[in-house]
């Protein structure tokens, strides 16, 4: 559907967020920096079947998110993922990449393939690990030519977008420009996702979302066994590690990253990390014993200008209010991805968004941004955020590397009953 905006709309009547659970994050290189995407995939698809009490049997799809190449045997992530989860072998699985957009993109083609009538149950995965990106070189098949070894780490060299000849970080350093966005607002808006990240895993509402990571091993039945294996003396990962105390005197005092107001400390987090939904019909929620956490109302996916790609979100959210015919007034709630401070921010101010709405228990910067996993998260935690405060809409929502946006609108249709 897409009525005036050039971009892709959608809407749904019929399409629900079952449950959804994820890993801890792990801060780059420590915990779970061994731990194939593949293991922490299955991992938090065999938990939400656990946690909603939905079998695998009954999954007709499997649809999982990943951006890295960071295993071997990467080309069968997503099936794997279903084959180790429990789902039927006979299920297809495919693997879907829309860069920081990954997650919303899988839940929404999740949903699309409801709404066809192809199934009635998908299951959705967002998996990255970031410290396994591998140090590559793409020229070699044929042998090394004398001075010409070229081997780069592919992490650090995939933040460059050659098209604009700008890095991630560039853009939302043209953007920091270009609304006038200083050191210490962005500072200071770091400062808050840390204070609200920590203020959300006190009162447990993390927590609530969280799966322990242990060792483990994953079985089926006529297939080799695989699973996870934690560093020695570790026996279980259970909190996000990259929410700390981060007064704003410690900010300051960091450097910039790219030349201007971004840092280490108000850019997301490298982390690794996976999460899982369920996305189902009214028909098959309707044979659960228990509320599903959200309906999925509208998603809107539109391309923006590579050099300031952090805007993104801003006509992304625009689309989905326009699609789904609400006003960003009657927005509840709303997860902006906070790729970096200065682009966030900016996003707020375009849409006129009311701060006390936005990633109200922390986003990226604190609690780190696992490229695949993040839309699965922001989703999951929109959903439960809206139970806990008692609101109806909410929106989750990403810039995306190369110049795109993606947004997604969730309800709780318990709320006004809830209110009564």
């Amino acid at each position: 559907m897409n009525s005036g905006v050039r971009g892709l709309q959608s809407q749904y009547d019929d399409i629900w967020l079952v449950d959804g659970v994820r890993t801890p994050f792990a801060d780059y290189n420590t915990v779970l920096g061994l731990v194939s995407p593949i293991d922490l995939g299955i991992k938090v698809a065999r938990e939400v079947f656990r946690h909603s009490g939905v079998s695998p049997e009954s999954v007709g799809s499997v649809v999982a998110g990943n951006m890295a190449q960071a295993c071997f045997d990467a080309y069968v992530l997503p099936r794997h993922i279903g084959i180790y989860s429990g789902v039927p072998v006979e299920v297809p699985a495919h693997l879907v990449q829309r860069v920081c957009g990954t997650g919303i993109e899988a839940i929404l083609q999740a949903a699309d393939s409801i709404k066809l009538g192809r199934t009635e149950l998908a299951l959705v995965v967002g998996t990255e690990s970031m410290s396994r990106n591998p140090v590559a070189a793409y020229t070699h098949r044929g042998g090394f030519r004398m001075g010409q070894v070229e081997f780069k780490d592919f992490l650090w060299e995939a933040l460059l977008d050659p098209c604009p000849n700008v890095t991630m970080g560039g853009s939302a350093e043209t953007l920091a420009k270009r609304y006038k966005i200083s050191r210490e607002e962005a500072d200071q808006f770091a400062g808050d996702s840390f204070s609200r990240a920590i203020a959300a895993q006190k009162s447990c509402f993390l927590s609530g979302e969280i799966v322990p990571v242990v060792n483990e091993t994953f079985e089926r039945e006529g297939y080799n066994a695989r699973g996870i294996r934690l560093p020695k003396k570790v026996e279980s990962f259970s909190q996000d590690s990259h929410v700390r105390p981060s007064p704003l005197e410690v900010l300051a005092k960091l450097p910039p990253a790219f030349g201007g107001v971004q840092t280490g400390g108000n850019s997301s987090g490298i982390v690794d990390g996976a999460a899982a939904t369920l996305v189902a019909s009214s028909e098959f929620v309707r044979k659960q014993n228990k509320p599903p956490l959200a309906k999925v109302v509208a998603g809107a996916v539109v391309g923006v200008p590579p050099e300031i790609m952090g805007i993104g979100p801003v006509p992304a959210i625009q689309a989905v209010l326009e699609v789904s015919g609400l006003h960003l007034d009657q927005i509840d709630r709303v997860e902006i991805n906070e790729a970096f401070a200065a682009q966030t921010l900016v996003c707020e101010r375009e849409l006129g968004l009311d701060h006390a709405k936005l990633n109200v228990n922390g986003g990226a910067i604190a609690i780190g941004h696992p490229l695949a996993a993040t839309g699965v998260r922001l989703a999951v935690t929109l959903a439960r955020e809206l139970k806990r405060s008692n609101g109806r809409y909410g929106v989750a929502s990403a810039c995306i590397g190369g110049g795109q946006g993606i947004a997604l609108l969730v309800e709780n249709t318990q709320a006004e009953t809830v209110r009564g």
